[in-house]
């Protein structure tokens, strides 16, 4: 380095002179310290004559590190080039390479030109924190701008690559074919129900009552509605009647010409393939492929079969109002048909209800198009709703045939891996693997004849009308459905799967829920720790039944509220076992109070009633069976008690192929734990004693080990009996309902009897089903039982008198027809006449008297009771064939 260079810089004043001749005597970037800098740092100038030390390096950092470039350098510091921090020669890190004593090092401006500006100025160089960071508007403008360009770049390329497919290759539809457990072809079903009309043989007020309701833009959008999207995404989210977000020509793309899979890649086909179908066909094309391709329940395919299928006419035929409904079913026949679909939430009532408030809404809509007048809509709305017809039997569905396959097509649509759709379910091309046996099957529905015509009799007595059985049969330890009945069949116009129905209450067969919810976490008298089966409870009829908290429960005028027993027998405290066994209501009210009917709730479900049928009031009758599960769910809940507390999930297919290829998601259901053995085989063991002594007696001519429950509801509208063997569980439903005005009617009177109970016809026809079900089955006995709990009396019992009294154990014979001078401190001392229960049809104890216990054969108000146990009705008799006090409480 030169001397010139490393000359140490001279005093300096004399202001901007000054400044340019120090500039004039440095060549270097940075100005070397003075060789005398031991005796300290030379004194400096700067533009304001003030005296300031000479730094070096580190004090220039820390200067453009304060300044920066937003710091506007001294006139003299520009001029120099290397003022105290400042911009420097214009680079990123201070001054330039001026002799200043505080010159900075950056690469800046040289000799007083600018820098090279940046491309990209992010982060922003003029800013400094966190406001570099922050993009300039016009940055943002620019990335917008490229964004949009890409995105219809991208557009472009995609509708100048994809193609519009045909639509007659995506619209065929094959069979479905349902298989028997063994292998065999049950039923075929799923045949396109399709005729193609022109859009002259639709009539005008269909093709306005659909665009009104699906896609008010149609006449006019390019096949795609991105307002319409946003309308429907905020009507939905206000609650409302929406409008689809697909326009009809989207619909009537993903009808004809692709997957029901509900994929993006699906989703951007349909979008891109209906802009160019927008394009390609004019707008009547468009609407008669989506009004003939579309999916209107019943198996119907296309607006001329849908009006076969609900009015039995031609399409051309149809009246406005028809229409309007027609399109209504558009949104999901499943949901809108008026003769119910798959799904609690599916019933007849609530799909009336649907499709009423959905035609209405319609007919509104075409008036706000100017489609309809004002007085139009109100001449439809005055003439009311244009209920459709009945579905039509369909021949491949006679007999049980129907009631499976139905069972099983629910199975698939709530299984399916792949999110699939009742429509494209319906197209076929699938194979079902059902878990039916056909010879269980036939032998249920046998067993289901066999008592119809013995006892009911329609032409006979009116009360016979509308009655109405329901089973099904489910193997513990599996889960697997092997048979059903659901009713007279199809081809007999009952299209009500009365075995997968929710809405008939099940009575008393509910009570051992409360039994195991109280043996696996007590009650409060307990200090919530478990319980046994032998803990008493005040068993007599008009109880005042009370909280947990000890206060009585009240009703809506604040009166205590009283639970009544089937009769007015005193039967004073007595065991739960006793209790369950003769189906003695108030302890197990009071039970469920003190558990609480929450973990009531949380049992059942564990065991296997599924969420949505239980009763949303947990009130004392909840303990009673308010709740409405189904023939399925009953025999699968007591299967898991037969199964030692281990519950598998009921199903009906054991695998689904489309096209020799298999569908995921129909595994065996995974065994999951609801309640610990001990607690299961105890109630079993209390549930044998119903069969062996109780009101379940009937069941007992099977003659090998099993359990069971009977069941009766208020005004005796529904009769149960669930009972299970360790190798199959059988629920068994008998109810009154008339399919044209749904809703269920007392069965007083039918058969010629006062009441029906569930120890009577239902537990006859589970008896006559096992028999054969179980025949050539080796008999296999159930665990015995490890004692839960202790012993828990409710608080109240009065001491024991020092008079003996007989003892709460479960008897060798019923205690049926109580004597009120039975002692209020234990269970009745049973008479000749009350050896036998009153629901107890193959009891042969002779008996006198009308109204009291069953009388013997011959007997006033008797029934002749066999070997074999079955009722045989005397109309003319007193008290018929269960005799003693009427029904209307539960049981």
């Amino acid at each position: 380095m030169s001397e010139h260079r490393r000359k140490p810089p001279q005093p300096q004043g004399g202001g901007r002179a000054a400044a340019r001749r120090a500039a004039q005597q440095s060549s270097g970037r940075r100005a070397a310290p003075s060789r005398d800098s031991a005796a300290g740092p030379p004194p400096t100038s700067n533009p304001h004559g003030q005296e300031r030390p000479y730094g070096g390096r580190a004090e220039a950092r820390r200067a453009a590190q304060r300044g920066g470039r937003r710091r506007s350098a001294d006139p003299a510091e520009m001029e120099v080039g290397g003022g105290p921090g400042g911009r420097g020669g214009g680079g990123r890190r201070g001054g330039g390479g001026g002799n200043g004593p505080e010159g900075g090092r950056g690469r800046g401006r040289d000799n007083g030109r600018p820098g090279k500006k940046r491309w990209l100025d992010y982060p922003r160089a003029n800013r400094s924190g966190w406001r570099r960071f922050v993009p300039s508007w016009k940055q943002v403008a620019s990335i917008c701008v490229g964004f949009t360009g890409l995105i219809v770049g991208a557009a472009g390329v995609a509708l100048a690559v994809v193609s519009v497919p045909d639509e007659n290759d995506a619209a065929k539809a094959q069979n479905n074919v349902y298989l028997w457990s063994d292998g065999s072809v049950m039923a075929r079903d799923g045949e396109t129900n399709r005729q193609n009309i022109t859009i002259n043989e639709i009539p005008k007020s269909m093709q306005d009552a659909v665009i009104s309701a699906e896609n008010a833009s149609f006449r006019t959008d390019s096949g795609v509605d991105p307002m319409g999207i946003a309308r429907a995404l905020f009507n939905m989210a206000r609650g409302g009647e929406t409008q689809g977000g697909s326009t009809i020509t989207q619909q009537y793309v993903k009808n004809a010409m692709l997957s029901q899979e509900q994929t993006i890649d699906r989703k951007f086909k349909e979008l891109f393939i209906s802009i160019k179908v927008g394009w390609q066909m004019d707008k009547d094309t468009i609407l008669q492929g989506y009004l003939n391709t579309s999916y209107y329940g019943r198996g119907a395919y296309g607006i001329q079969a849908a009006a076969q299928a609900y009015y039995g006419k031609d399409a051309a035929k149809l009246q406005p109002n028809q229409s309007a409904f027609l399109a209504a079913v558009l949104k999901g026949a499943n949901l809108y048909d008026p003769a119910g679909g798959v799904g609690p939430n599916a019933t007849r009532q609530e799909n009336t209800q649907r499709a009423k408030a959905r035609w209405a809404w319609i007919l509104g809509r075409m008036v706000a198009n100017h489609h309809m007048s004002k007085a139009d809509e109100a001449k439809y709305l005055k003439q009311g709703f244009p209920m459709p017809n009945p579905p039509k039997p369909v021949a491949s569905k006679s007999g049980q045939i129907g009631y499976l396959m139905d069972t099983a097509k629910k199975y698939v649509l709530r299984h399916a891996a792949t999110d699939m759709s009742e429509a494209r379910f319906d197209k076929g091309g699938y194979t079902i693997h059902t878990t039916f046996d056909k010879k269980k099957t036939a032998e249920l529905t046998a067993a289901v004849k066999k008592v119809d015509k013995r006892y009911i009799d329609p032409k006979k007595r009116s009360k016979d009308k509308y009655v109405q059985f329901g089973g099904a049969s489910v193997v513990p330890g599996d889960g697997k459905i092997v048979a059903l009945y659901g009713g007279e069949g199809y081809d007999k116009g009952h299209f009500s799967n009365n075995a997968d129905t929710y809405g008939v209450p099940v009575g008393s067969t509910w009570k051992p829920f409360v039994l195991a919810a109280a043996m696996k976490g007590g009650t409060v008298h307990s200090n919530y720790q478990p319980i046994s089966q032998d803990s008493r409870y005040d068993g007599d009829d008009h109880l005042k039944v009370k909280k947990a908290d000890g206060s009585f429960v009240l009703k809506r005028d604040n009166s205590p509220f009283y639970q009544e027993n089937e009769s007015a027998h005193r039967w004073g405290y007595i065991s739960l076992t006793k209790a369950m066994e003769q189906s003695v209501n108030t302890p197990f009210v009071q039970l469920a109070m003190d558990v609480g009917m929450d973990k009531v709730k949380d049992m059942a479900h564990r065991a296997g009633i599924s969420e949505e049928s239980f009763d949303k009031h947990l009130n004392p009758s909840f303990a009673l069976g308010t709740s409405t599960p189904s023939a399925i769910r009953m025999a699968d809940a007591y299967a898991t008690f037969a199964n030692s507390g281990t519950q598998f999930e009921p199903y009906s297919v054991s695998a689904l192929t489309f096209k020799g290829s298999d569908v995921s998601g129909f595994e065996k259901p995974k065994p999951q734990l609801a309640m610990s053995p001990a607690i299961a085989d105890n109630v079993t063991s209390v549930l044998q004693n119903v069969v062996k002594n109780g009101t379940g007696k009937g069941a007992s001519r099977l003659q090998m080990p099993a359990a069971g429950k009977t069941g009766t509801t208020d005004q005796n509208k529904s009769a149960w009996f669930v009972g299970y063997t360790k190798q199959l569980s059988t629920a068994i439903t008998m109810f009154r309902e008339d399919a044209q005005n749904p809703r269920q009617l007392s069965m007083n009177g039918v058969g010629g009897f006062d009441s029906i109970h569930g120890g009577a016809l239902p537990t006859e026809v589970w008896t006559q089903y096992m028999l054969q079900a179980m025949n050539g089955v080796t008999p296999e006995a159930f665990p015995t039982p490890v004692p839960v709990g202790t012993e828990v009396d409710e608080p109240g019992m009065p001491s024991p008198t020092p008079t003996p009294t007989p003892s709460q154990q479960p008897s060798d014979s019923p205690s049926a027809t109580p004597s009120d001078s039975a002692s209020p401190s234990g269970s009745p001392s049973p008479s000749p006449s009350d050896t036998c229960s009153k629901w107890d049809i193959g009891c042969s104890t002779g008996g006198t008297g009308t109204g009291g216990s069953t009388g013997g054969p011959g007997g006033p108000g008797g029934a002749t009771g066999g070997d074999t146990g079955s009722p045989t009705p005397d109309p003319s008799g007193g008290g018929g064939l269960f005799g003693g006090p009427g029904g209307g409480r539960k049981k």
